[in-house]
C-alpha cells in the first residue's frame, strides 16, 4: 500500500536481557512515525516499568498521566507481595504505551474501600474518582484499560452481587443448607475474623518462615470449602489465645491460590494442620477441630512425647503439673512411664508409643536407678505406668503387661478416658470406639453431688469394664433433647438413667424414675436386664442416617457442552498460555506494535501471575462463594 510508510520505529529493550545471548524485546512504535508520537513514545518507554507507591493514589502523577494514559493500581500486602510484583511486572509489559502500573501496598496506606478489590483505576481526566474494582485475572486489567465501557460493566455487576446479598439476608430462612457446617458458615457469612496474629504463607515464603521459629503450625486450607473456613474461625481464636507463646508460629495456606505449594506438600485433604520442627519429620494433627483441642495438641508438641526425665524431683514434678515449666498451666492428665534397666524392651515400646501419641498426650519417661523407689511409692513395680490427674492430687499406679507398641497406645488411650465422663459432641467418638453398651444419666444442668457420687462408686467398681457409666448435662449439650426425642415420643422427666447398647440391637432400657440412683439399684437392675427380665423402652432403627434433603445430582446440572475447568479462573484448555513478560508485548492495540517475527517467540510461554494473586479474595469466577465465606 503506497499510502502507508513501510519504516518501524523500534524500542529495543536491551537493558532488561539477563544473558547477553538472549535476543531483546522489541516494542514497536504503532503510530505514525510524527515527531510528536515519537518524544511520547520514548517518553513512555524511558518511565519505569512498575512504580512502588505508598501514599494516597488521589495524589499520584505520573508520566502517563501527564500524557493522557491511565494509571492502573495493583493492591498489594506485605504477605504475597513477590507474587503481586511478578503480576504487576506481567500487566505492565502487556498495557506498556497504553498506561502505566503502580504497586500500591494496603499496609502503608489506609485505604477506606473493600477487602477484597484488587485493582484500582486512575483516569488522567480532571475530577473523575478512582475506580476499585474486583478482577479475574490480568486479561480483564488489559481488557480494562482497551474497553471503556468495562469499568461500568464491573460496577453494575458489583451492584447487582450486594443486592442478592441483601436479597439473600432478607430471605435467610427460605435458603437452608442441609449441610450443618455450610449453613453454619454462610449463616456467619459477614463476620471478619481476627487474623492478623497468623502469618500467610507463599510459595515464596514458606520455606523460609519454616526457619523463624522453632516450631512453626502451619493450617493448609481451602477458601470456597465450608469446614476449611469453620476450622479457620477455631485457629484465629487458638492465635489469640497462644499470642505470645514463645518458640510457637501459626501460620496458613490457602491451597486455592497455592495449590503447587500444597502438592509438594503432600496436602490430600482440607484442612490439614501440621507441625514442623527444622530437622525433624512433621507432625500432622487428627483430632478434633475445636479450639481447645487445636490449642492442647499445639502446646503439648512444644515438649518431646514422651519427656525423659533425669532426677526423682523431676519425676514427682512433672507428676504435680509443675514440670515442664511451659506446660505448667496445661491442666491434664500426666502420665509417666517408669522403668528399670532390666525392662528395656518395654521402655522402648513406651517411648514409640509416645512418637505416635505425640501432641494429643502428656507422657513422661524415667528410667534411672531409683525407678524402682518411685514406683514403689505407689504401690507397683517396673514397668509401670503412673496417671497423675487433678494436677497430681491423684496418682493411680498401674503395671505394664503387654509391651507392644499397639498395645501400649491403645492402653494409654483407655486410661486416659475419665472414669465418669460427661458426655459432649467433641468427645463421644472416643467413647463410641469402645464399642461398649451406655450407662447415661441424662440431666437437665449439673448432677447433684448424691449421684456423682453413686454413679463413680459404679463406674470404679467391678462392673465398669462391661459398659461405660457416663452423663450428659442438656444445657451444655442441647443435642441431647433430640436424643430423648428418638427415644421417647414424649420427653420424659429428669434426671433420667438409660442403658443404650448401640453396638447390638439398639435397645434402650429406662431405669424405674421411682427408685432412687444409687450403686445398688442401679447393679440390681442391671442384672435383671441381663437375665432379660426387663422389657426394653425403645428400640433404635437399623436404618442408615441420610442428609434431610436430597444430594444435588451437579453432573446432571452442567451442559455437556461446558468446557472442563482448570484449577485458576480464566483458564481453559482450549486457550493458550498467556505470554511470558520475558517475551514481547501483545500486539494488535492502538498503542504499540509489535515485530511480526516476535510473536512466535512468545507462543506456549506461561504467565507467572495470570490470577492476581495479590490481595484476597482475588478472583472473581469464585468470588460468589468468597463472598459467602471470606476469610479477609
Amino acid at each position: 500500500d503506497p499510502d502507508v510508510s513501510s519504516a518501524w520505529l523500534l524500542f529495543c529493550h536491551c537493558q532488561r536481557a539477563t544473558d547477553p545471548a538472549q535476543p531483546c524485546r522489541r516494542t514497536a512504535l504503532a503510530q505514525p512515525l510524527s515527531l510528536l508520537n515519537i518524544h511520547r513514545h520514548l517518553k513512555l518507554m524511558g518511565a519505569p516499568l512498575v512504580t512502588e507507591v505508598a501514599e494516597d493514589p488521589e495524589k499520584i502523577s505520573t508520566v502517563h498521566l501527564q500524557l493522557g494514559l491511565p494509571l492502573v493500581f495493583i493492591l498489594s500486602q506485605k504477605e504475597t507481595y513477590e507474587a503481586d510484583r511478578r503480576t504487576a511486572e506481567f500487566v505492565a509489559w502487556q498495557l506498556l504505551g497504553k498506561a502505566g502500573v503502580a504497586l500500591l501496598s494496603r499496609d502503608l496506606v489506609d485505604l477506606n474501600v473493600l477487602q477484597r478489590s484488587n485493582v484500582a483505576l486512575k483516569t488522567p481526566e480532571e475530577g473523575m474518582p478512582i475506580q476499585y474494582l474486583v478482577l479475574e485475572d490480568t486479561d480483564e486489567v488489559v481488557t480494562l484499560v482497551e474497553d471503556k465501557n468495562k469499568v461500568k460493566q464491573i460496577q453494575e455487576d458489583e451492584q447487582e452481587e450486594e443486592e442478592e446479598d441483601e436479597d439473600e439476608k432478607e430471605s435467610n430462612n427460605q435458603d437452608i443448607q442441609d449441610d450443618q457446617v455450610v449453613e453454619a458458615v454462610a449463616r456467619d457469612k459477614k463476620r471478619e475474623l481476627p487474623l492478623e496474629h497468623i502469618l500467610v504463607l507463599t510459595e515464596e515464603n514458606f520455606h523460609s518462615s519454616l526457619s523463624e521459629a522453632a516450631r512453626t503450625v502451619v493450617l493448609f486450607y481451602a477458601s470456597w470449602e465450608a469446614v476449611s473456613l469453620a476450622v479457620l474461625r477455631s485457629y484465629s481464636e487458638v492465635a489469640a489465645l497462644l499470642k505470645g507463646t514463645p518458640g510457637v508460629l501459626l501460620s496458613r495456606v490457602n491451597c486455592w491460590d497455592w495449590p503447587g505449594l500444597c502438592s509438594q506438600e503432600n496436602v490430600t485433604q482440607f484442612p490439614t494442620m501440621r507441625i514442623y520442627r527444622e530437622g525433624q519429620q512433621s507432625v500432622t494433627y487428627s483430632g478434633m477441630w475445636g479450639t481447645e483441642e487445636l490449642s492442647s495438641f499445639i502446646l503439648l508438641s512444644q515438649v518431646s512425647c514422651p519427656l525423659k526425665l533425669a532426677t526423682m524431683d523431676e519425676a514427682e514434678g512433672y507428676l504435680r503439673g509443675e514440670f515442664p515449666p511451659e506446660l505448667s498451666s496445661h491442666h491434664h492428665t500426666s502420665l509417666l512411664g517408669v522403668f528399670s534397666t532390666a525392662t528395656s524392651e518395654a521402655r522402648e515400646a513406651f517411648e514409640e508409643a509416645g512418637n505416635i501419641l505425640s501432641g494429643h498426650v502428656r507422657m513422661g519417661v524415667y528410667s534411672e536407678d531409683d525407678a524402682l523407689t518411685l514406683s514403689q511409692k505407689y504401690s507397683v513395680s517396673p514397668p509401670a505406668l503412673l496417671l497423675a490427674r487433678s494436677g497430681g492430687r491423684s496418682v493411680e499406679g498401674i503395671a505394664l503387661s503387654k509391651h507392644s507398641v499397639q498395645d501400649m497406645v491403645q492402653m494409654i488411650r483407655y486410661e486416659l478416658l475419665d472414669i465418669f465422663p460427661e458426655i459432649t459432641v467433641p468427645n463421644l467418638p472416643q467413647y463410641l470406639q469402645l464399642g461398649k453398651p451406655f450407662l447415661i444419666l441424662f440431666s437437665a444442668g449439673d448432677i447433684s453431688q448424691m449421684e456423682r457420687k453413686e454413679m463413680l462408686k459404679l463406674a470404679k467398681g467391678r462392673a465398669q469394664q462391661a459398659f461405660v457409666a457416663c452423663w450428659l448435662n442438656l444445657k451444655k449439650t442441647p443435642v441431647g433433647h433430640g436424643i430423648l426425642r428418638t427415644y421417647f415420643s414424649t420427653t420424659p422427666s429428669l434426671p433420667l438413667l438409660l442403658w443404650v447398647n448401640l453396638h447390638a440391637g439398639g435397645q434402650v432400657f429406662k431405669f424405674p424414675s421411682e427408685q432412687p440412683i444409687t450403686e445398688m439399684n442401679i447393679l440390681s437392675w442391671l442384672e435383671k436386664l441381663q437375665a432379660g427380665l426387663e422389657i426394653p423402652s425403645s428400640t433404635l432403627s437399623e436404618e442408615d442416617w441420610k442428609p434431610p434433603l436430597p444430594a444435588y445430582d451437579f453432573l446432571q446440572m452442567m451442559e455437556p457442552s461446558t468446557p472442563e475447568l482448570s484449577p485458576h479462573s480464566g483458564d481453559t484448555p482450549a486457550q493458550h498460555p498467556p505470554q511470558n513478560p520475558a517475551e514481547d508485548t501483545a500486539g494488535g492495540d492502538t498503542a504499540t506494535r509489535e515485530e511480526p517475527s516476535q510473536d512466535s517467540t512468545a507462543e506456549g510461554v506461561g504467565s507467572p501471575g495470570r490470577d492476581l494473586r495479590g490481595t484476597a479474595p482475588r478472583l472473581a469466577a469464585r468470588d460468589k462463594q468468597g463472598k459467602r465465606h471470606s476469610e479477609l
